[in-house]
């Protein structure tokens, strides 16, 4: 009962991008995020993540309780549970202790889910060490033999 307690607290929107909105750069929010629009940049949430069906997503996600509808081209890290509705699609890596997908939706990369709290734990390193690394080469800040 005190789990779903604790998922009940974040049903308060605290960020929403609407379906005519073009948003270039990361995104950092504290709390139950919403998606309709564009967005070129990761998305890092406290909280619970909704892609609503006409959003379209260049980044990578990272949230407690994520639902996609619409279009993500990027990793999907959820910590708690991923919900992939019919329309969504996904092409990108996904990690997750939980998951659930709807016939119709699409996904094109690496599925991890973890029940095991050991396992997810490495899991989750190799995740973070991965876009850590892929921070660094789109950035170009691995320096060069010559310098």
């Amino acid at each position: 009962m005190a789990e779903k307690v604790k998922n009940n607290k974040d049903f308060s929107i605290n960020t929403i991008i609407g379906v005519s909105s073009n948003v270039y750069g990361d995104v950092e929010a504290g709390g139950f995020t919403r998606v309709d629009g564009n967005l070129y940049g990761d998305l890092t949430v406290k909280g619970r993540i909704v892609i609503g069906e006409k959003a379209r997503l260049k980044s990578s996600i990272s949230g407690s309780f994520v639902t996609i509808g619409g279009v993500v081209y990027g990793n999907v890290l959820a910590s708690e549970c991923l919900v992939i509705l019919s329309t969504g699609l996904v092409l990108g890596d996904i990690l997750t202790r939980r998951i659930q997908a709807d016939e119709g939706c699409l996904v094109h990369g690496k599925i991890t889910v973890c029940k095991d709290e050991e396992r997810w734990n490495s899991a989750l390193a190799e995740y973070q060490d991965t876009q850590l690394v892929k921070q660094v080469l789109a950035k170009g800040a691995i320096p060069s033999k010559d310098s």
